[in-house]
């Protein structure tokens, strides 16, 4: 993907905080992280799929769960009675634009300090 630049100074666009602060901000727990690859993993899967083995109570887990939905990571699907989790991709993919430009923004620092010492 073509790095994308601010118009005319050649430096990388900045990327915007209000998008992907609440991704890293729910990504930041060890929890909801773990429940982040569970699902990447596992598919679609309900609060007792998601607790068994674990030592992590039902209601732990929905509140981490409700974090990661209100942050678009997760989205619950009602199955007949049974509610299920799943990974939403959007938001992540987002938060990942974000670190792009970010990288962008120290390649273009580190060339225009290069160029100086360089002379």
């Amino acid at each position: 993907m073509p790095r994308r630049r601010a118009r005319g100074t050649g430096a990388p666009q900045r990327p915007a905080p209000e998008v992907s602060a609440p991704v890293f901000a729910a990504l930041g727990d060890e929890t909801r992280l773990w429940l982040i690859t569970a699902l990447c993993a596992g598919g679609s899967q309900s609060i007792a799929q998601l607790t068994a083995g674990t030592q992590i109570s039902r209601q732990a887990v929905t509140k981490h769960l409700r974090v990661l939905a209100e942050a678009g990571l997760v989205r619950d699907v009602k199955v007949g009675r049974e509610r299920l989790w799943e990974f939403a991709p959007g938001q992540l993919e987002e938060a990942r634009r974000s670190l792009d430009v970010i990288a962008a923004q120290w390649d273009y620092a580190l060339t225009r300090l290069k160029r100086a010492v360089e002379g």
